[in-house]
């Protein structure tokens, strides 16, 4: 399912900044329209990813024409001088996304005691579900 979100590209001296207002204003930046462009879908993905996988309420987005980037730059920071600004919706699928960027596997080698293979080989233990967990544990992800 698309995502669509409006955010404000603010054009300055080394490239463009990018802020969503709807989003707690999430922000990021690129030197051209091009990479800021594609640094926005990266971050919406993942913002909106987390608060899915947080069970976070998602916030409706406002209409384009809602927004007014000079009133965004203002409140940002009310003693920048204007720059050339202007709103754009920015999609994404969230979860093709996050299939192809934040969830895809990685294969690791790794070394362990031949008696250790075998018990566990015995006992039908999965590696990498064991792998996975221990590395949760000790990083306290969960």
């Amino acid at each position: 399912m698309l995502s669509m979100y409006p955010a404000c590209f603010f054009h300055e001296d080394n490239g463009y900044s990018v802020v969503f207002p709807d989003l707690n204003w999430l922000s990021t930046c690129g030197d051209t329209f091009e990479e800021s462009m594609e640094m926005a879908v990266e971050c919406l993905a993942g913002y909106l990813h987390t608060c899915q996988m947080d069970g976070d309420n998602i916030p409706k987005p406002s209409k384009l024409s809602d927004i007014d980037p000079q009133a965004i730059a203002k409140e940002l920071d009310p003693d920048t001088p204007m720059c050339e600004s202007f709103v754009n919706m920015v999609s994404v699928d969230v979860a093709s996304y996050a299939k192809e960027h934040f969830e895809k596997s990685v294969k690791k080698t790794l070394t362990i005691p031949a008696w250790l293979n075998n018990a566990a080989l015995e006992k039908g233990i999965n590696f990498s579900q064991v792998l996975q967990d221990a590395l949760k544990a000790q990083l306290h992800l969960g």
